[in-house]
């Protein structure tokens, strides 16, 4: 579809979204490993889509979707939630991108 933002575009802004996400849960110290393991393992599952669909067109709903996702963990204030938030998040893009999580 032209003009479209492609597979690679749309998860660099959904990594960047998350990062704020990690950044807010390491502000619990007890978490911090956890909170960084797990963001490390989403991440590696997020570039693993990007090298294999990375140029791949996204349609308008499921960008939609993805910068709704964005939009809600941009709300989050509370560090406690944000850590339940790390391990949703990167599901809800990859199922938005039709694969498995």
């Amino acid at each position: 579809m032209p003009g479209s933002p492609t597979v690679d575009v749309v998860v660099a802004r959904a990594l960047e979204a998350y990062e704020a996400l990690t950044s807010l849960g390491e502000d619990v110290e007890d978490e911090w490993s956890y909170v960084n393991d797990l963001s490390g393992a989403w991440r590696d599952r997020l570039d693993e889509v990007v090298a294999t669909r990375g140029g791949s067109a996204v349609e308008p709903p499921v960008e939609a979707a993805i910068d709704a996702a964005c939009a809600e963990i941009g709300r989050l204030t509370d560090p406690h939630r944000a850590i339940d938030w790390l391990s949703t998040f990167p599901q809800v893009v990859l199922l938005a991108l039709g694969e498995r999580p």
